[in-house]
């Protein structure tokens, strides 16, 4: 068989004022692993010096200039930059270098529909795909080959270039439809197993979760040296020493500058965070700047309500961790944390021990008035609780719950 052509790109960040250097370089870095996640090679990455981004081609005249002289001279196949560019920057980059441009955004989607394997996760990646593509359709590709395909054009991309944004608006109600039944479906097995205690792994992307849920249940949940190998909530069971029949959620990894319409579509998927009474929070402790992934998943929880879900935070991969300062440091800082490889199955029986404390602690039981203009603050407490009853009497509303007790720290 031939090789898949690996095609060729030039990343592109820009320096901001108050913007630290070394947050600009991380971003490139990760900007380099989703281009080869994606099936591409990164050529060369440059970083331009700017007070702000140039409304027309985001970067200068100049470097616009170079960029196509590249592109001509080195057979460039893609521009990649790695903050959002609008539509008319698009195009007037496209027409000054002939080649393809898109940005972070364009590139995740791609990778979420190249790695999309269920049929709720296609039709989540291609409503995100096309709420992106609409305001990009006009004049798009004019001067280039409508059969682009490639990097930035899996999917949707490379059929719906040419349809009309009211047809689009279709098909996406279309699809909301369907993620609508897909959804209710979803529901319906979680109430079968309400019962059981939830654990999600949560974490950036490529992290370990996946590794870590393969060694605690002797599953086989898909693990790959990439971002993103999961986008799919994988659950599978894990017994306690006691006895105890638990669930372990995998979800999909976080990540830097997340498209607004992709984490909206994947709302249903992330639900089931939302069910969960434990996360485990795992943070990559051999990435050079673990500390900021672990703030951005931090910002994610906080974002997705969820960040008053307790949680047992895991340092993993301390078997490639060099650093005995970083590692003491750490344990004074976070005395609850776990240290721990999910590769080489160091430690792992203190995860279950970590979660058998929060998952055999007791229930109480309560009761709380409600008035029926409170509709949001029924919400929020209803995501706290576990809801028994319900009644209305005299123009309140009466909910019983249950509530867990905190267990002893």
């Amino acid at each position: 068989m031939p090789e898949e052509h690996l095609e060729k790109s030039i990343i592109i960040g820009v320096q901001r004022k108050g913007v630290p250097s070394w947050e600009v370089s991380d971003n490139l870095d990760e900007l380099e692993q989703l281009v080869y996640t994606a099936g591409g090679i990164v050529f060369h990455r440059l970083v331009q010096n700017r007070p702000y981004p140039d409304p027309a081609t985001f970067v200068g005249t100049g470097k616009v200039k170079w960029l196509a002289g590249q592109v001509t001279a080195n057979d460039i196949d893609l521009l990649v930059f790695d903050d959002d560019l609008t539509p008319a920057q698009v195009r007037n980059l496209e027409k000054q270098v002939s080649c393809k441009v898109i940005d972070r955004s364009g590139l995740i989607l791609d990778i979420f529909a190249k790695r999309a394997k269920t049929r709720e996760a296609r039709i989540q990646v291609e409503v995100a795909q096309l709420l992106y593509l609409k305001p990009r359709l006009t004049g798009r590709w004019q001067h280039l080959s409508r059969q682009v395909g490639g990097i930035g054009f899996r999917g949707p991309g490379e059929t719906q270039l040419e349809v009309d944004k009211r047809v689009i608006g279709k098909r996406i109600g279309q699809l909301r439809k369907e993620l609508k039944r897909i959804e209710n479906a979803r529901s319906t097995r979680r109430k079968r197993r309400h019962h059981l205690f939830k654990v999600a792994l949560v974490g950036y992307t490529n992290a370990g979760k996946s590794t870590l849920l393969n060694a605690l249940t002797h599953a086989d949940a898909f693990v790959e040296d990439r971002l993103f190998a999961t986008l799919d909530p994988t659950v599978r069971s894990l017994r306690l020493d006691s006895g105890k029949k638990i669930l372990l959620i995998d979800t999909v990894g976080f990540i830097r500058k997340l498209p607004v319409d992709l984490v909206a579509s994947f709302r249903s998927t992330l639900e089931e965070s939302h069910q969960a009474d434990l996360f485990l929070n795992i943070v990559d402790l051999a990435h050079p700047h673990w500390e900021e992934q672990f703030a951005r998943t931090e910002e994610v929880l906080k974002e997705l309500e969820l960040d008053s879900t307790p949680q047992i935070l895991i340092f993993n991969k301390v078997d490639i961790v060099n650093d005995p300062v970083l590692l003491e440091g750490l344990r004074n800082q976070y005395p609850e944390a776990l240290f721990i490889s999910a590769l080489r199955g160091i430690r792992l029986y203190e995860i279950s021990k970590s979660i058998a404390r929060f998952a055999e602690q007791k229930w109480e039981r309560g009761s709380r008035t409600f008035r029926p203009d409170e509709a949001e603050e029924i919400k929020d407490f209803e995501k706290k609780v576990r809801i028994i009853g319900r009644s209305f009497k005299d123009g309140l509303i009466y909910i019983d719950y249950l509530f867990k007790i905190k267990p002893c720290q």
